[in-house]
C-alpha cells in the first residue's frame, strides 16, 4: 500500500503543492501578485533568529536573555542551565515576533515565511550531553497559524543540523571548530527530524499552509556524502511518511535542496526521483569574488543574474540581503548614515527582486535585526527607511536596470 501511494504521488507531479495550486495569494495575499502579467511569485522574508538565534543579528536581545559572551544557543543553554535557559528562550519566542509583525508583512505586500529551525525542536533527538532550549513547538505552531490566517505560504527548513554542518556558525545552533554532521549517525537523526516535521505538517492544522520542507541549510561544499547519501535518503524518508499517512498528491510537500549554482554540487545527481523537488539559492553578492565591489558592479550583477538551472525548478532565492562586502559596508559608496546612498539601495533591491522573480521568487534575510538602524539585513527597517517599497511590484517600475 505504501508503494502504491508513493507511485500515485510521483505520477501526479502537476498537482504539487505550491501557492498557485490553492489560490493562496488570491485572497488576503492579493497585494503580493505581480503588477505585470505573469504568475504569482513567492515574496517573503526569513524569520532569522527566532528559533535559531544568530547573536550578531540581535545583540541587545541576546544580552537581555542572559546569553552575552556566548556564541550559539548550545553555548548559552550550557552556561545558563536548562531551567533558566528555557525561561529566557520562552520569553524570546513569545516577544521577538508577534501578530503585529505578521500584520506589517501583509501591509508590505509579502506572502511567504521561511522559518529556520534547529533539529533540537524535536526534543526526543537531543542527547543527554547536548544543550538546547526546550519547549519551542507551541511557539512554532502559533507562528504558522498566524501565517495561515493571513494567507501566507510557509517554508520550514532544517537550519541547524545534528552535530552542526558548518564550523564557526551560530546558524547551526552549536559553535564548533569542526562540523560533526557528515556521518551516518547524525544523518539518521536528521532524517528523523525531517520525518517529524512532515508528520506535523500533515496532521496538525496549524501547519495548513506549509508547502515546502528544506532538508539542510548551507551544507559544506566539500562533503560528497551530502549528494550521494543525505539528499536521496532524506527524500525517501519524507515520502515514506506521506505514504504512510496516505497524503493526497495535491497536499504533498515540495522537498527543497540547495541548487547547483549555490556551490555544493548538483542536488539531483543521485536522486532517483525528482518529482515534487524544489531548489534554494542564497545570493549574497558581498561574498561573490567575481562581482566588482562598487555600486555599479552590484547593480550590474543583479540586473544580469540568471539563476535558474535547467532541471532545478522551481527555484527560490531563499536568502539575500542588501549587504555589501563587509570591509566596505561603511565606506562612502556604501554607508547608510543620514540617508546616504539610499537611492542606490532602492535600485539594488529592485534589481534583485526582478532577478529572483525569474524563478519562483524570494525570501529576504531577514525580517528584523538590531543593527543600529542599519537596514541592509532587515526588511522591516528597510521599509521604514523608505528604501524598500511597500509593494514589491513597484520594483518593475523603478527602471533600476
Amino acid at each position: 500500500m505504501k508503494l502504491i501511494a508513493l507511485v500515485f504521488l510521483c505520477a501526479t507531479v502537476t498537482h504539487a503543492w505550491l501557492p498557485a495550486d490553492r489560490g493562496l495569494f488570491k485572497g488576503k495575499g492579493k497585494l503580493s501578485k505581480l503588477s505585470h502579467p505573469g504568475a504569482e511569485k513567492i515574496r517573503g522574508v526569513n524569520l532569522g533568529s527566532l528559533f535559531v538565534v544568530e547573536p550578531w543579528m540581535i545583540q541587545k536581545e541576546w544580552t537581555a536573555m542572559g546569553c552575552a559572551g556566548t556564541n550559539s544557543e548550545f553555548d548559552c543553554v550550557k552556561a545558563l542551565g536548562q531551567v533558566e535557559a528555557n525561561t529566557a528562550f520562552q520569553n524570546h519566542w513569545n516577544n521577538w515576533f508577534t501578530k503585529r509583525d505578521m500584520d506589517a508583512m501583509v501591509s508590505f505586500g509579502l506572502n511567504t515565511l521561511r522559518i529556520p529551525l534547529g533539529f533540537w525542536m524535536d526534543e526526543s533527538l537531543v542527547y543527554s550531553d547536548e544543550y538546547f532550549p526546550q519547549g519551542a513547538l507551541p511557539a512554532l505552531e502559533k507562528v504558522c497559524n498566524w501565517a495561515a490566517e493571513r494567507g501566507f505560504y510557509v517554508i520550514l527548513e532544517m537550519h541547524g543540523a545534528p552535530g552542526a554542518q558548518t564550523a564557526w556558525q551560530a546558524f547551526t545552533g552549536k559553535w564548533v571548530e569542526k562540523p560533526g554532521f557528515y556521518n551516518a549517525t547524525e544523518y539518521a537523526r536528521a532524517y528523523k527530524f525531517l520525518q517529524w516535521l512532515t508528520r506535523l505538517v500533515h496532521t496538525n492544522r496549524n501547519f495548513r499552509t506549509v508547502g515546502m520542507l528544506g532538508v539542510i541549510n548551507e551544507p559544506n561544499w566539500d562533503e560528497p556524502s551530502v549528494l550521494s547519501d543525505f539528499y536521496p535518503t532524506a527524500y525517501s524518508k519524507i515520502r515514506s511518511v506521506e505514504s504512510s499517512l496516505r497524503v493526497k498528491a495535491k497536499s504533498a510537500l515540495h522537498i527543497q535542496y540547495m541548487d547547483t549554482k549555490w556551490g555544493a554540487g548538483n542536488p539531483n545527481q543521485n536522486l532517483t526521483n525528482t518529482f515534487y523537488t524544489a531548489y534554494d539559492n542564497h545570493r549574497y553578492l558581498k561574498s561573490d569574488l567575481t562581482v566588482p565591489v562598487s555600486q555599479k558592479g552590484y547593480l550590474s550583477a543583479s540586473c544580469n543574474d540568471k539563476l535558474p538551472v535547467p532541471g532545478e525548478t522551481p527555484l527560490i532565492v531563499g536568502e539575500w540581503s542588501l549587504g555589501p562586502k563587509t570591509s566596505e559596508e561603511h565606506s562612502p559608496q556604501f554607508q547608510v548614515a543620514n540617508d546616504t546612498n539610499k537611492d542606490f539601495y532602492t535600485n539594488w533591491w529592485a534589481a534583485q527582486v526582478m532577478a529572483y522573480e525569474k524563478g519562483l521568487g524570494w525570501t529576504f534575510w531577514s525580517w528584523k535585526t538590531e543593527l543600529d538602524n542599519d537596514y541592509r539585513w532587515s526588511y522591516l527597517e528597510a521599509v521604514r527607511a523608505g528604501v524598500i517599497k511597500t509593494d514589491p511590484g513597484k520594483a518593475y517600475k523603478l527602471r533600476a536596470c
